[in-house]
């Protein structure tokens, strides 16, 4: 199992792991594969103590680290700095929008502090937040990837990443977002198919992946969407990737803050247990279809708002999914694509990248043999 981004980035296997957890990074990348931490949930201060304690235990290996700027969102052209945009955002949040997701916690008998409950907060939803994310992310030389989740990254950050000797990526559910990213210089092209976890479009990764590759082709395109196994590693690489992006199976390894509660509702869940929502975050992303989905999709209740006001509501449900899982349980935020039906036990980061590989030189074996036998 290796490609030519391998030689690129210095890793022994093409495996991407997103993560919001900093031992899943340095797991991943001591395993071999590319750890990659998702900024978005903390401010650049916080990202500087989760950056250097990773620097202080990966070793000499290298990673990443994932940003969200959307193409558009709620205030992109107001020109603010991040405190100014975020006082304007707090304004634009209906009061009654507000209320109906302390009520919907509350009459699941979640705790609620209004003072403290994780609401009206804008994190790294938007230009002004992310880039100072960026600005500590460079100051780091062992971070040698950052990845835009939503949409192409500004010209002058694409251009400032690669002048300190880093790479670009930017994830895209189409040919024509992925021509975009092209078209901007973007380095690494993330091709992530409509059933992964997170946000994501509606075309599945087994069509989108090869009009992908063909789009941007000689641009390496990692494969997004559906993988959790080395078999859908193979199918990846065989349509043309370079690599696997992958982010649910992280959930359910040792090593992540998940909470057991949150882990075991994951292997109870069956691939036809997650919904695309735009109740957490604005967009659509994939998560768990749970009471709280299903309330912001009752046409007699709030609209969910656009990115990011909406996760400034919905940060209380979020802060509650781990400050208290057990009561939180109905009304979680548990983001996960539609591999999580092969979920069935929590293991160790290490043991998942050496099962990923197995299964991958068996099912690329078994189409040798195939080969072999008719020829």
């Amino acid at each position: 199992m290796h490609t030519p981004i391998c030689d690129d980035l210095g890793i022994e296997f093409p495996i991407f792991a997103f993560t919001h957890c900093r031992d899943v990074v340095v797991a991943v990348s001591k395993a071999g594969g590319f750890g990659v931490l998702g900024a978005v949930g903390f401010t650049p201060e916080e990202l500087e103590i989760e950056l250097n304690w990773i620097d202080e235990h990966i070793g000499d290996r290298p990673y990443g680290v994932d940003i969200v700027i959307p193409n558009k969102y709620e205030g992109m052209d107001s020109n603010m700095s991040g405190e100014e945009l975020t006082a304007m955002l707090q304004s634009m949040v209906p009061a009654e929008t507000l209320d109906f997701g302390r009520k919907l916690l509350r009459d699941h008998g979640v705790p609620l502090n209004e003072d403290s409950d994780n609401s009206l907060q804008l994190l790294g939803w938007t230009e002004a937040t992310a880039t100072p994310q960026v600005e500590i992310a460079l100051q780091h030389p062992k971070v040698t990837l950052i990845a835009n989740a939503l949409g192409t990254p500004p010209a002058d950050m694409i251009e400032k990443i690669q002048s300190a000797g880093r790479k670009v990526a930017a994830l895209c559910g189409s040919p024509k977002q992925a021509r975009k990213h092209a078209d901007a210089g973007v380095d690494i092209i993330i091709a992530q198919g409509g059933e992964g976890g997170g946000h994501c479009g509606e075309v599945g990764s087994i069509v989108l992946w090869p009009q992908v590759v063909k789009e941007v082709a000689p641009v390496p395109v990692l494969a997004a969407g559906g993988i959790g196994s080395g078999e859908q590693i193979a199918a990846a690489l065989a349509l043309g990737a370079q690599g696997a992006w992958t982010g649910s199976q992280w959930l359910m390894v040792e090593e992540a803050e998940n909470t057991p509660v949150q882990q075991q509702t994951y292997i109870d869940a069956s691939s036809r247990d997650t919904v695309r929502s735009r109740s957490f975050t604005g967009k659509p992303c994939r998560m768990l279809r749970n009471d709280w989905t299903e309330a912001w999709e009752d046409p007699k209740n709030p609209e969910p708002l656009g990115m990011p006001l909406q996760y400034m509501v919905s940060g209380m449900a979020v802060a509650a999914t781990h400050k208290y899982p057990d009561e939180s349980i109905d009304v979680a935020f548990n983001p996960v694509g539609q591999v999580v039906g092969q979920f069935r036990k929590v293991e160790k980061t290490s043991a998942v990248i050496e099962r990923w590989v197995t299964e991958y030189i068996d099912a690329t074996s078994s189409l040798d043999s195939f080969a072999d036998a008719h020829a």
